[in-house]
């Protein structure tokens, strides 16, 4: 049994990994958001602002060095990664605001259930944009 588990945890160690540095990355941004707040008294739309800016800082390495195992550090590679990370997330950024603008708004469905399906939405389009694009390996 345990070795039937190591087994689909190497042949998945990419998605698994993903979701981990996902949930950890969802973390930094509640912490950072809550710490400006409650900590520092920042105004709300700065304090969220800041946190989605760390998360995505946070995230661009984690992916990098565990997730997608990128090893080129060059400046050109890394501010390439890093550029098309922010312009990614801003993409699903986007993306999810649409989803929720069109559904609940416009089709008054219910927000719980569209939120919900929205990060799904994003969530394999974050992971489809850093695998194929930001992180894409070279071929060897």
């Amino acid at each position: 049994m345990i070795d039937t588990i190591r087994g689909l945890l190497r042949k998945h160690r990419e998605l698994v990994s993903y979701g981990f540095w996902g949930v950890m990355t969802t973390a930094v941004n509640y912490v950072s958001y809550f710490l400006l707040r409650s900590g520092l008294h920042v105004n709300l739309l700065a304090s969220n602002v800041t946190a989605w800016m760390v998360s995505v800082l946070f995230a661009y390495f984690v992916y990098k060095l565990f997730v997608f195992q990128s090893k080129d550090w060059t400046w050109q590679v890394a501010l390439r990664e890093l550029w098309q990370m922010v312009a990614s997330r801003l993409f699903s950024l986007g993306l999810e605001t649409g989803i929720l603008w069109l559904f609940v708004e416009r089709l008054c469905c219910n927000e719980a259930v569209v939120k919900l399906a929205a990060n799904v939405v994003v969530i394999v389009v974050n992971y489809v944009l850093s695998k194929f694009i930001i992180f894409k390996k070279k071929p060897d």
